[in-house]
């Protein structure tokens, strides 16, 4: 039971964090498309643990923080967005690079995930 009200609770914090970031189009009014690929890792013996591609639409949501999936992770995850708002500040259509899961438990080593990313961003043609 205890387990089924945290998962309500990340979720219901999750929901609030993606409505205040508004959505990309406002956010980033030039941006019509940010694809992101996540190839994530784990310290293990199978290190790749899952790829992952997200596609951003304007109607979407401007939260790019992407969730740990190792069990047991509590606060973790890859915060994407000043990869992204720097990508979009210097009109950068292509990104790529790596972060660590800023998550720390009792049970897992501060290093426990990783993901490698590329990001495609694609702009709103300029009408003359």
């Amino acid at each position: 039971m205890v387990h089924k009200q945290n998962y309500s609770a990340r979720r219901e914090l999750n929901r609030q964090n993606r409505l205040a970031t508004g959505l990309l189009s406002e956010r980033f009014p030039n941006v019509s498309e940010i694809v992101i690929h996540m190839t994530y890792y784990q310290k293990a013996v199978n290190q790749l643990l899952m790829l992952r591609t997200v596609h951003v639409l304007p109607t979407d949501s401007a939260y790019f923080n992407m969730e740990c999936v190792i069990k047991g992770c509590i606060e973790g995850g890859f915060d994407l967005t000043s990869v992204i708002s720097s990508m979009v500040k210097t009109h950068k259509k292509v990104g790529k690079g790596a972060l660590v899961c800023c998550g720390k438990t009792d049970t897992l080593a501060h290093d426990h995930a990783s993901i490698s990313y590329e990001i495609e961003i694609q702009y709103h043609k300029k009408s003359r």
